[in-house]
């Protein structure tokens, strides 16, 4: 799910109840409006009205889409065709020329709140043989005949407090689910949406433990929280946020924010802000280039069509190629880039790279990052393996605190991380990803090698 709303370019309508067992139809998002809105209104209606209602059908379908409201469900559709739930949508309905020319006009504009990004929930109603909270369709009638704009019929109903984003882009509808489980050790933009979504469910459920969420990196305090979340709402209980638990976190999300509703807690910019760019291209620097860069020289190393190159902070020359070449190689479409569809590829194949590994296959050297970021309460080999390195560059360096070799990632070892990362002026985080992993193991080889030279 884009952070910010877009016009999708179809819309699948379910020709029923949700759980009616109907025809699903795609159709293309402006011939909806424009089916919808020859249902609902009359084409003899004040041009001012005409335009109001339409804002609403739009903004109406744009807040089912965006809040995933079906699919978050378990259903496999946008937007049911009936007004018990939602709008009137007839398939081959016939479209009024002058409603079909005002659609064309304004189908890409939206209601919002002030200072909220989701488009509102436009609830509205006939006026005669219905009445809501929300547009009076006979009602915006009488407002437009005493010389009211489309604007300010819609503020006469919704209130003084929104706004009309205008000329939105249209693109195809994605679904939010990032396309693989995220587990302890994962991190990114989709880890901070899952935990921030938490947080505020924990509101309501204060069994759910909150999360510190300012790393977006999945650890083992948010997998406490996904196993609470999981037993609260009878679903497995497995610490790992699959394609199940997302949605569930997602629809009870929409529940206690009440983004369905005419009256809503709203979403604001700074809630849903990503952590990191949604695609790393030529030119940008920091710490994800970095890491995207150690992964394909690790891929390069055992893969002879592919080159090692300089890894630099920097996405420059080198690092397209190198992203060319893998593209190229993993039958991915050549950009040059890093989308989610890359970034997922090149994480999978070094996963494969690091399972084929024969026993001892390093020797007397650090071993490969094990593919997942290491946080304070991780236990296991790989812990152990980190403590192992550190308590040998300690011996050496005595701004370094020394580390009991357990396998448990407590409060010595998180220390540990902690200084290293200081004086070799890495992200201070107190986790180990691919960067901090890297850095670690090339300092205790330098020692190994020196101590065997």
């Amino acid at each position: 799910m884009a952070v910010i709303p877009f016009i999708p370019e179809n819309i699948t309508v379910h020709l029923g109840a949700p759980n009616q067992a109907a025809e699903n139809i795609t159709v293309p998002f402006i011939d909806y409006i424009k089916n919808v809105a020859s249902g609902e209104i009359y084409p003899t209606w004040p041009e001012s009205s005409l335009r109001a209602n339409i804002y609403a059908i739009t903004t109406y379908a744009l807040n089912r889409i965006y809040t995933e409201w079906y699919p978050s469900r378990g259903y496999d559709f946008d937007i049911t065709s009936t007004t018990a739930f939602d709008q009137s949508f007839v398939k081959n309905r016939e479209v009024f020329e002058v409603i079909g020319n005002i659609v064309d006009e304004i189908f890409n504009d939206y209601v919002v709140r002030q200072n909220e990004i989701q488009p509102l929930f436009t609830q509205f109603c006939n006026g005669t043989t219905s009445t809501c909270d929300g547009l009076s369709q006979w009602g915006t009638v009488d407002l437009a005949e005493r010389g009211y704009t489309p604007f300010e019929i819609l503020q006469y109903y919704y209130g003084d407090n929104i706004d009309l984003v205008e000329n939105a882009p249209v693109q195809a509808i994605e679904e939010s689910y990032p396309g693989t489980p995220l587990a302890v050790g994962d991190a990114g933009n989709d880890v901070k949406i899952f935990q921030q979504q938490l947080n505020r469910i924990s509101r309501n459920y204060p069994a759910i433990p909150k999360i510190n969420i300012t790393t977006g990196i999945f650890d083992v305090d948010t997998q406490n929280a996904v196993k609470k979340f999981q037993e609260i709402f009878n679903i497995p209980v497995t610490g790992v946020v699959d394609k199940t638990t997302w949605y569930r976190i997602k629809s009870i999300y929409n529940g206690v924010k009440r983004l369905g509703e005419l009256v809503s807690e709203g979403l604001t910019f700074d809630e849903v802000a990503l952590q990191y760019p949604e695609e790393l291209s030529e030119g940008m620097s920091g710490y994800p280039v970095t890491t995207i860069q150690y992964y394909l020289n690790v891929i390069a190393y055992f893969n002879p069509n592919l080159n090692i190159f300089p890894i630099s902070n920097v996405f420059d020359a080198n690092t397209v190629n190198a992203v060319n070449n893998f593209q190229t190689q993993y039958g991915l479409t050549v950009t040059g880039s890093v989308n989610e569809e890359t970034w997922n590829k090149i994480k999978s194949v070094y996963a494969d790279i690091y399972a084929s590994l024969p026993p001892n296959y390093e020797e007397n050297y650090a071993k490969l990052y094990p593919g997942y970021i290491l946080t304070p309460g991780a236990a296991g080999p790989d812990v152990t393996n980190l403590q192992t390195y550190l308590s040998r560059i300690a011996e050496t360096d005595g701004n370094i605190p020394n580390v009991t070799i357990d396998g448990v990632y407590g409060n010595e070892t998180r220390d540990a991380v902690y200084t290293f990362q200081r004086i070799n002026k890495l992200p201070i985080t107190g986790s180990v990803g691919p960067v901090t992993w890297n850095a670690i193991a090339q300092r205790y080889d330098d020692i190994i090698n020196a101590t065997f030279d």
